[in-house]
């Protein structure tokens, strides 16, 4: 099977922003968006260690369950389900992991992909026909979406409401595509707290391994200088596309004014993140070559077991604002929802 083609005179990738297009992105977080997503497209899956075999697919399935299953029955709605679900749109997919992922999991029929980025569209399509699976993609910004009403069983997103200018306007247009009874699931969007931290340790990682690498016996874990200066472009257009961090119950109140019922948050990384942060930017620091199937598999076995504590320390109560990550679900209600049935 192949994925179906974007339209001839649909927008073309831009691989490269230029040192004029980053300046005016200062000023524009949509184009700021479009730069980004596609200047990173390409090499999105490596950056992010994205894959889809087992390894992934498990994560990803993890993920959903774990805010799906912690989910009431919302009102006027059947008792929460696990899957499959039959057509699934995601916004601002990047190169399909979640899609994909819960593809192969068996907890998606029909996939639909879009984000705002082509080049981001273009690698999940890609993805999708290496698999064998069928699926549309298209080029859309999430506060807009071009879909008709009531169109989706389920609206998924990965890291996404983050880069979103209008987050319950968001909500508000998933509401609009979903299907009564229809739910919205939302993974892995970054804390408060839980950024401030990743950002810290992330940015002594960079700073210490760049500073590090030009000693002369460790010149040869230095990247080149120009693959250093890129990675820095990048991080600056970061500044401008990372728009929010949440209080997970401040997110749960935007789902519901915006007119979403059966609303639940759960967090996860704690000790993990303190650790997958400065291992991703060491990785990102050096040459790839030198990095070992050892060290990959040190790192996401490390990365594992702190998981576990992580969910353990949550079990005992560990506040939920600590964690780096928050998930959130909601579902379309099957009747019109009354007024005392929201938050104002």
């Amino acid at each position: 099977m192949t994925t179906s083609q974007q339209p001839p005179d649909g927008p073309e990738p831009i691989r490269a922003a230029t040192a004029d297009q980053v300046e005016a992105a200062w000023q524009d977080t949509k184009l700021a968006q479009v730069l980004y997503h596609d200047w990173e497209s390409g090499t999105y899956d490596d950056k992010w260690s994205i894959s889809f075999d087992d390894r992934c697919t498990d994560y990803a399935r993890e993920r959903f369950t774990a805010v799906t299953e912690a989910a009431p029955g919302g009102l006027g709605t059947t008792e929460p389900r696990t899957g499959p679900y039959g057509r699934s749109l995601e916004i601002g997919a990047g190169t399909g992991f979640f899609t994909l992922n819960l593809m192969r999991a068996g907890l998606v029929r029909e996939g639909h992909v879009s984000d705002i980025s082509p080049g981001m569209v273009e690698v999940a399509r890609r993805n999708a026909t290496g698999l064998g699976f069928e699926v549309e993609g298209r080029v859309a910004d999430a506060e807009t979406l071009p879909y008709e009403d009531d169109s989706f069983d389920l609206v998924i997103g990965h890291a996404v409401i983050h880069h979103i200018p209008d987050v319950e306007g968001t909500f508000r247009e998933i509401r609009r595509v979903l299907r009564p009874g229809g739910r919205v699931v939302i993974c892995g969007e970054p804390t408060r707290w839980g950024h401030q931290v990743a950002r810290r340790l992330s940015s002594l990682t960079w700073a210490l391994t760049t500073r590090i690498t030009r000693l002369g016996p460790l010149a040869g874990w230095r990247r080149p200088q120009e693959e250093l200066d890129e990675s820095s472009r990048a991080a600056a257009l970061e500044a401008v596309v990372d728009l929010h961090t949440f209080d997970p119950d401040e997110l749960e109140r935007t789902v519901r004014r915006a007119g979403l019922v059966g609303v639940t948050s759960v967090t996860d990384e704690l000790t993990a993140a303190w650790v997958g942060w400065p291992i991703r930017t060491f990785e990102a620091a050096v040459p790839p070559e030198r990095l070992s199937f050892g060290w990959h598999l040190f790192a996401y076995r490390t990365w594992m077991r702190l998981s576990r504590l992580d969910q353990r320390l949550a079990r005992i109560g560990a506040p939920k604002g600590l964690h780096y990550n928050v998930s959130v679900t909601a579902v379309k209600p099957v009747r019109p929802e009354r007024e005392e049935d929201r938050d104002v």
